[in-house]
């Protein structure tokens, strides 16, 4: 229940810097578009996200990158 939270804020999160980017395009700002998308807020709310999605595809792995067994 917590990732799917942590999954729809993050979600949110693009879809305004979206709407920001949009903004800034539809403006003719296309100088600030690009610092947007590349350095800017755009760029690290995809990168949350990215983490968030490949944390969850990670399972039950630990430190060293092997599985963690239930019983030894």
């Amino acid at each position: 229940m917590a990732y799917e939270r942590q999954l729809q804020i993050a979600m949110e999160r693009l879809d305004q810097s979206l709407a920001r980017l949009r903004g800034l395009i539809k403006r003719g700002d296309n100088q600030a578009a690009i610092q947007f998308m590349e350095q800017g807020d755009l760029k690290e709310k995809y990168e949350e996200l990215q983490n968030l999605i490949t944390i969850s595809g990670t399972g039950h792995i630990g430190a060293r990158g092997t599985t963690q067994t239930d019983t030894l």
